[in-house]
């Protein structure tokens, strides 16, 4: 942008690709042309047309721009743009098409021209969803004839206002009432009507600004008792053509009456009155409270005695059964170490025994093997000699093998009995017993154990303090 005489002149150094070097050449033929009549002319072709548009957040709105001489679409170059944004460009439209290379991004989507409108001079801007952001002046460029025209965008936001009770004001036998409204663009104002539209007097405005940019108004008035206690509360703001309100009815049950001095007294004695028997209720409800609270107290306590003295003998009467048991069992585990002592020394001796016996059948089996060895030999004898002289010596040592081998059977019959088995059931009968004597042994534990337990509780017992909770 080059600065000439108090007035700008812009120039579209960015051109579409596929526009040629000849055409390129000639707009700036065109250009220079220009720039060089204005320099002689000595005049500004800026406009001081400036028109006003109005808009809610939110909607869309139409920022119009008429040129002078109408040129076909093809022809038209006009730059859309505000002056206070980097970049400054809006909308751009040159020779035939949309250019928004440069386009700021806050309008990116949002911008459009009407096309069909560019051959009747129309370059007015279309923009969508307009915010507060977008408060300012537009500036409608034509850089065909050099010539600006400028939009001012008012973008406003409103909300209910709201009424609500102050305060009682005593001295004017009214009532206070209060009126708030936030949110509001650009800065309103608040009014106070009465039944008949007039407006009130009120107190002092309280307009602030937030950080947003929005303002937040309110206001205070005191209203008297009349006939018609309808009121309102106006918020307005004339440059949007704006206004809310808030209607409230004020009942007459909330009008303060008139004060009168013997009313004022009489109350005073009653009010009076009325906290005299108020003390007296208390304190004689503190005092049956606290003694209430004592003998629950003295009653929480004797229970608690009790309860702690029957837990003290129900576990010493559990000791003392445990102490019989563990009696009577170590009893049994002595008695059953004796019967065993007594069956090992029985099954000692018999083994004894055994061996003894053992001893008397090997003895026993030498006299069998001699006395068969011998009968053999009276058998070959025998055999040997038959003559007649010896039948009488042949049957005496057939006496004589009757004599043995019926020894021999005695000696076999004695030899073969052996206290085996005897000792063998002592054996397993003395296995059960220790065994039993293990299983008492293991009760004995468990009941010390027991006994031990009992003992610490009743230790805590006789140790536990004696606290009570003081009830609310």
């Amino acid at each position: 942008m080059t600065q000439l005489n108090g007035f700008s002149i812009i120039k579209m150094v960015h051109q579409p690709q596929n526009i040629s070097l000849k055409k390129v050449l000639v707009a700036e033929l065109k250009f220079g042309f220009l720039l060089l009549i204005c320099i002689c002319s000595g005049q500004s072709t800026e406009t001081t047309r400036t028109q006003l548009v109005t808009a809610m957040v939110g909607d869309d709105v139409v920022l119009p721009c008429h040129l002078e001489v109408p040129l076909k679409a093809d022809e038209l170059e006009v730059e859309w743009g505000r002056l206070d944004l980097n970049p400054r460009f809006v909308h751009q439209w040159f020779e035939g098409s949309e250019n928004n290379d440069d386009q700021n991004i806050v309008y990116k989507g949002r911008t459009s021209l009407f096309t069909d409108r560019l051959k009747d001079g129309d370059a007015s801007l279309r923009l969508k969803g307009v915010k507060h952001s977008d408060n300012g002046r537009f500036r409608c460029y034509d850089a065909k004839k050099i010539d600006i025209y400028f939009v001012d965008l008012l973008v406003g936001s409103i909300s209910l206002p709201g009424i609500g009770l102050a305060a009682l004001d005593e001295s004017k036998n009214g009532v206070k009432l209060d009126c708030s409204s936030a949110g509001w663009y650009p800065e309103p104002e608040i009014f106070w009507l009465d039944g008949e539209g007039n407006i009130m007097s009120a107190g002092p405005t309280e307009n602030l600004k937030g950080p947003d940019g929005l303002y937040s108004i309110s206001s205070r008035v005191t209203v008297e008792k009349r006939h018609n206690n309808n009121i309102t509360c106006r918020v307005q703001q004339k440059d949007i053509n704006q206004t809310r309100e808030k209607h409230i009815y004020i009942q007459d049950g909330l009008f303060v009456p008139p004060s009168n001095c013997s009313v004022s007294v009489s109350f005073s004695v009653i009010f009076g009155l009325i906290l005299l028997f108020g003390v007296a209720a208390f304190i004689w409800k503190w005092r049956l409270t606290k003694k209430s609270m004592k003998e629950l107290k003295d009653e929480m306590k004797e229970e608690k005695h009790q309860l702690l003295k029957e837990e003290k003998d129900l576990v010493a009467m559990k000791k003392s059964d445990l102490e019989k048991d563990l009696k009577k069992r170590n009893q049994d585990v002595r008695s059953i170490a004796e019967h065993i002592e007594v069956l090992m020394k029985m099954s000692k001796e018999q083994k004894e025994q055994k061996e003894q016996l053992t001893a008397q059948r090997l003895e026993t089996e030498e006299i069998i093997k001699k006395n068969e060895n011998t009968l053999n030999a009276v058998y070959s004898d025998i055999e040997n000699h038959r003559e007649s002289r010896m039948d009488k010596r042949a049957q005496g040592f057939l006496k004589l093998r009757e004599i043995i081998t019926e020894s021999n059977e005695i000696l076999t019959k004695h030899v073969e009995f052996t206290p085996e088995k005897l000792i063998e059931g002592k054996t397993q009968e003395v296995k059960k017993l220790k065994e039993r004597k293990q299983e008492i042994e293991n009760h004995v534990v468990e009941i010390e154990k027991e006994l031990k337990e009992m003992e610490e509780k009743i230790s805590q017992l006789r140790q536990k303090p004696a606290k009570f909770s003081t009830p609310r």
